[in-house]
């Protein structure tokens, strides 16, 4: 880690790094998840959903950009593999290809679980002053929920 002085602590900001490795990994993830079932949804909401997901992944690619460029602002190495992701994230991968309505469920727990994450690494910013973080991580947490809510609705 290279010398940074920015009013936080090096420890500090070693363990909001970690915090926001595990959201990236979350997010990435979840940007996975929405992008398999975006291009293999089927059924009578195939237009609704296709489009959904697609909107929901494109703002997903642009937050894992977001939430790296963080990791790299506080000195540390974002992680950026499959393996890396896999080892970090809460979020499971589904290995087949559920039903229209069980992608809705699916995504709905996974934008949850990010939330959590969220939490997790926002009570680290806030505990060292971080405002950059929290307010990073704050506004993709507002995000998560209000994407739960609007899938929670369709079930």
């Amino acid at each position: 880690m290279s010398n940074i002085d920015i009013g936080i602590a090096t420890q500090d900001r070693l363990d909001i790094a970690t915090g926001l490795k595990r959201l990236l990994a979350d997010t990435y993830t979840l940007y996975l998840q929405t992008h398999n079932f975006h291009w293999n949804v089927t059924g009578p909401q195939f237009r609704e959903l296709h489009l959904m997901f697609e909107e929901h992944y494109t703002e997903l690619a642009v937050a894992v950009d977001d939430i790296a460029e963080r990791i790299r602002t506080l000195g540390v190495i974002a992680p950026g593999t499959y393996k890396a992701f896999a080892a970090l994230s809460s979020i499971k991968e589904v290995e087949d290809i559920p039903a229209a309505a069980d992608m809705v469920q699916i995504l709905n727990k996974s934008h949850e679980q990010v939330v959590k994450t969220c939490r997790e690494a926002l009570k680290l910013a806030q505990e060292a002053n971080d405002e950059s973080t929290a307010a990073l991580v704050s506004d993709r947490m507002r995000i998560h929920e209000k994407t739960a809510w609007m899938l929670r609705a369709m079930q």
